[in-house]
C-alpha cells in the first residue's frame, strides 16, 4: 500500500463516514462512473499545501489507485491569482462527485495554513525567529495543520501532551508553584523528554533560572518586559515567546535573543484562500 495513503486513510474513513453517503445506497449505485477531465483551479495568491491530501482522497475510492505524483510537484509553491493556475487529470464521474468536497475542503485548509503561517515566517526570518504552531487545532485535523505549518516555513511544537512535559498555571495551581510542577515532572523519570515551563513575569523567569529549567515561554510579555527577561536569559536557555501575536503586532515582538514565537492563529484563524474543482467531459 502507499505510504502516503496509509497515513491518512484512518482520516478519509472518518471524514466520508461524515459526509454520510451510505444511507443513499441508490444514488450512489446509480451515479456513472463515464470518464471525466477534472480542472482543479487556484484562485487566490497562495502557497500550496495539502495535494497529497486532495489526490489522495480520489484514490480512497478508487479501486485502482492511479499515479498523480506529478501533479502534485505544485505542493509548497507560491501560485498568484493573475496567473489562473490551473491542474488536469481524469477520473470516473461517480468518484470525483463523491470526493470532491472533502478533497477541496482539505486543499483549501491547508493551503490557507500555509499560506498564513509563511507571512509570519518572512517577517521573523531576518532576526532568525522561530515561527511555532501550537496544540490548538480542530480535533481529527491536527496531522493535516501542522503540516500546513511546514510547507508555510513555519515549525511544530508538540503534537501531544507528551511530546515535551509543559508546565501550565493549572499545573502550577495544583502542585503549589513552578518548582513544586517542576520536581512532579521530574520525578516521572523521563530522560529525554525535555520540559517547558509557561511563565507568567520576572520573579517566576528567575525562578525557572534558579531551578535550571532550559525552556520557558514567556506568556503574554508586553515588549518592554521581554527586553528586561533579555537581560537575565542564561547560555542554553531557550525563550518562546507567546500570546495573542498577529501580523498586525508581530513587528513588536521581533527582538533580538527570542529563539521562537508560538501562534496558535496560525490554525484557527488562517484568512481562506480559494480553490475549487470544475468537471468536464472527457474527449476520447
Amino acid at each position: 500500500m502507499n505510504l502516503e495513503l496509509k497515513s491518512i486513510e484512518s482520516s478519509l474513513q472518518k471524514f466520508f463516514e461524515e459526509d454520510d453517503l451510505s444511507r443513499h445506497f441508490a444514488y450512489i449505485s446509480k451515479l456513472p462512473a463515464d470518464e471525466v477531465t477534472c480542472c482543479l483551479k487556484f484562485k487566490s495568491d497562495m502557497l500550496v499545501a495539502g495535494l497529497p491530501y486532495f489526490f489522495e482522497t480520489f484514490n480512497y475510492l478508487l479501486t485502482q489507485k492511479r499515479d498523480f505524483s506529478e501533479l502534485k510537484n505544485l505542493e509548497s509553491h507560491a501560485v498568484k491569482k493573475e496567473d489562473k493556475v490551473e491542474l488536469k487529470f481524469k477520473l470516473p464521474f461517480c468518484i470525483a462527485l463523491t470526493g470532491e468536497r472533502i478533497a477541496l475542503n482539505l486543499l483549501q485548509h491547508a493551503s490557507s495554513i500555509a499560506t498564513y503561517t509563511h507571512q509570519f515566517v518572512e517577517k521573523a526570518k531576518e532576526k532568525k525567529i522561530s515561527i511555532i504552531d501550537t496544540r490548538k487545532t480542530l480535533p481529527g485535523l491536527r496531522s493535516i495543520e501542522k503540516y500546513a505549518v511546514t510547507i508555510g516555513g513555519g515549525q511544530n511544537h508538540r503534537y501531544g501532551q507528551t511530546d515535551m512535559w509543559m508546565i501550565k498555571d493549572n499545573h502550577k495551581t495544583f502542585f503549589g508553584g513552578l518548582k513544586e510542577a517542576f520536581d512532579f515532572f521530574r520525578s516521572l523519570n523521563q530522560f529525554y523528554t525535555p520540559i517547558l515551563a509557561e511563565i507568567h513575569d520576572l520573579n517566576e523567569l528567575k525562578v525557572a533560572v534558579e531551578l535550571g529549567i532550559k525552556h520557558v515561554m514567556l506568556d503574554n510579555f508586553l515588549p518592554k518586559e521581554i527586553e528586561e527577561a533579555l537581560k537575565i536569559k542564561p547560555s542554553g536557555m531557550t525563550f518562546e515567546v507567546s500570546g495573542g501575536i498577529r501580523l498586525s503586532t508581530i513587528d513588536n515582538y521581533l527582538i533580538e535573543g527570542i529563539d521562537a514565537i508560538s501562534i496558535g492563529a496560525l490554525t484557527y484563524a488562517a484568512p481562506q484562500v480559494d480553490v475549487s474543482m470544475k468537471l468536464g467531459i472527457y474527449e476520447r
